[in-house]
């Protein structure tokens, strides 16, 4: 079975999913998610235009399909075109499907174009490290130039959404936490898929919650992981903590039911890689998936702030864009449910100037009311805060963002207080899952942020209000949702202070 740039890119991700695209029942999929397909329509879209703007020539070969486009190919390669779009090489086992190939000196560098960053964690002061699932797909075009005689070296780029060109050198070593380099890694990458598809190993589902959600064997797996009582099941223990604890531990009952003392020596236990303090924390939750009545509680101190005025506050943003969309508030006086209030600015046009104006509407907002609480979920709001403001300066200094985020009148309720000090029988920690157990209903069906961020490109394109209403209630449930979880935490700090 042929090996090709997505099956690197999904071994990345999941090498379950790569034996399930090979091997499972079609039928046993779910539907694209819509804004999987999104991506693809916006990936296929920016790279056209990208081409489009090219000032250089080059041939263009993506008329041609399988054995013909290969065939031209290898008669532009030899020829020694400067600059080939849409080619394709094989040797063996590897079919690749660059989209740049690109003449230097005697031989060839592959490039791809990505309508995302070319690094991740860059920032204006720091270098961005490579995408290890942008770098196997390089790496497998570089392998097949190197088999057929004609790749200038170990190195290729991406053409990113930033217009910049990013270079992957694959012999550099990766960082000094990181042993190898990129090629180390893709041979490692490479190895993996051809063992799932020669059926030399059979991988296992891992549950890991965002990525899962978006895939087409989300349903499929999960049952499978329900019905093993997988580990990955306990929150943040992952598929390689997972592996090694398997042969000793298999399922969460059997863990529920162990003495984690009995797996620890000193500083270190039985699993490499797992220390005791989160072997103790993983066991916890392992009893609390298992407990018959599970109920959620505190584990550490909490503060939750007080104040007559609260506001709950939840973003959305569109990152293919590169907008943010819609500043939703829900406010509540007095802890009165019934006064509850949703307040919303939404950019009506994807430009920057209501970008701005919506920015400029909600930060006002937010300021006004120096005696409120605010309440939000993770560190998005902050950080996309601190974007805005480096983008409209005229609206509010880098001083201003920060008081506005000050812990004293600002609190995240992940970071703050679920994630340090909390305990829930669920297998994840997302806003949508605890506000689910704690009996919150959205009134879409299918909710999500990336959802939310499919049906503003469809409110783009149409300006239909029906979509737009259905942004503006998504938003409003994610705010009341936060303030379902707030009350949620409030009533564990009061049952363990009547407890105590």
């Amino acid at each position: 079975m042929p090996i090709n740039a997505s099956v690197l890119y999904d071994h990345v991700t999941c090498p379950q999913r790569v034996a399930l695209d090979a091997f499972e029942d079609i039928s046993l999929r779910d539907e694209i998610n819509p804004f999987v397909k999104l991506l693809w329509e916006k990936g296929s879209l920016f790279e056209r235009e990208t081409v489009a703007k090219l000032s250089q020539s080059f041939l263009d070969l993506s008329s041609f399909e399988d054995d013909e486009k290969e065939r031209q190919t290898l008669e532009a390669v030899k020829r020694g075109e400067p600059l080939i779009y849409a080619g394709r090489i094989s040797s063996g086992d590897l079919i690749g499907l660059p989209t740049l190939l690109r003449k230097e000196g005697n031989g060839y560098a592959p490039g791809i174009i990505k309508s995302g960053a070319g690094e991740e964690g860059a920032s204006d002061d720091d270098d961005g490290k490579p995408k290890v699932h942008y770098a196997v797909q390089l790496a497998l075009y570089i392998d097949v130039l190197e088999r057929l005689g004609v790749s200038s070296g170990r190195h290729g780029f991406i053409w990113d959404i930033h217009e910049n060109e990013v270079m992957y050198d694959f012999t550099q070593p990766r960082g000094p936490r990181t042993p190898g380099t990129l090629w180390d890694k893709y041979q490692e990458v490479l190895a993996g898929a051809r063992a799932i598809l020669i059926k030399d190993f059979i991988p296992q589902p891992a549950y890991a919650s965002g990525a899962c959600k978006l895939c087409h064997w989300y349903t499929n797996c999960l049952k499978q992981l329900t019905d093993s009582d997988d580990l990955t099941l306990i929150p943040f223990l992952g598929r390689s903590i997972r592996d090694v604890m398997q042969p000793i531990i298999a399922t969460i009952a059997v863990f529920a039911a162990s003495d984690p003392e009995s797996f620890i020596n000193g500083k270190k236990t039985s699993f490499p890689g797992l220390g005791p303090d989160r072997l103790r924390q993983f066991h916890a939750r392992a009893v609390l998936l298992k407990h018959p009545r599970p109920t959620p509680y505190l584990r550490g101190p909490i503060t939750l702030g007080s104040a007559s005025l609260e506001l709950f506050f939840d973003i959305e943003v569109d990152p293919m864009r590169d907008i943010c969309y819609l500043h939703g508030i829900v406010e509540r006086r007095n802890g009165d449910n019934n006064s509850e209030r949703f307040i919303s600015f939404f950019a009506e046009e994807e430009t920057a100037q209501a970008e701005r104006a919506a920015f400029a509407q909600a930060f006002a907002y937010l300021t006004a009311h120096s005696d409120c609480v605010i309440y939000y979920y993770s560190k998005y709001e902050r950080t996309i805060y601190r974007k805005l403001q480096a983008k409209y300066p005229d609206v509010c200094n880098g001083e201003d963002i920060e008081r506005l985020f000050d812990p004293a009148r600002s609190i995240d309720l992940y970071f703050d207080v679920v994630f340090p000090a909390t305990e829930w029988p669920t297998n994840d920690h997302s806003l949508k899952t605890l506000a689910k157990h704690l009996g919150f209903g959205w009134r879409d069906t299918h909710p999500s942020g990336a959802a939310s961020i499919e049906w503003y490109d469809r409110w783009c394109k149409e300006r239909d209000i029906k979509i737009k209403q259905r942004i503006l209630e998504y938003n409003e449930d994610d705010c009341r949702a936060t303030r379902v979880l707030l009350d949620g935490v409030r009533s564990l700090a009061h049952l363990q202070a009547t407890a105590a």
